[in-house]
């Protein structure tokens, strides 16, 4: 997956694309309101980068999953935003020149509508909630992949 969307260099022109698209919405903006990391497209572009099977830049770097889901929890539900957030990646994709033709367009929006509308959101209610030691959840052709932990 990491390879056909386009590597390092095509997933940060997707993220860039993306955040302008949801700082441009008026209700996806309001989770940047508080304010964002200045590298946040970055910082974002690596962690889709591992999740689809790339270097392990985003947890080796920045932080594990614990602090990706601490960071959207503790706000309550909020579907209308997930779904808006999931149309402006949709954009995005079209942004950045991927057609509705390609099969890989179909996975990349399965894997963020997926990410945003279950790892991300399951801990509405408190961000203390969040168990420590979270892996970020790898995506592959098929969905959610299985990762084998050597013992």
């Amino acid at each position: 997956m990491y390879e056909a969307a386009g590597g390092s260099a095509g997933l940060l022109q997707l993220a860039h694309a993306w955040h302008r698209r949801v700082m441009a919405d008026e209700i996806v903006s309001h989770a940047f309101s508080h304010g964002f990391h200045p590298q946040h497209s970055d910082r974002l572009a690596a962690y889709w980068a591992e999740a689809l099977g790339g270097p392990v830049a985003y947890s080796g770097t920045y932080g594990d999953e614990t602090s990706v889901v601490r960071m959207h929890s503790g706000n309550g539900p909020h579907e209308e935003m997930d779904r808006r957030a999931i149309a402006c990646f949709d954009q995005a994709l079209e942004d950045v020149g991927l057609s509705a033709s390609e099969p890989v367009r179909q996975v990349l929006h399965d894997y963020f509508a997926w990410v945003t509308t279950t790892t991300l959101s399951r801990y509405h209610e408190s961000a203390c909630a969040v168990p420590e030691g979270l892996s970020i959840p790898r995506w592959s052709w098929d969905g959610p992949a299985v990762v084998s932990i050597p013992r």
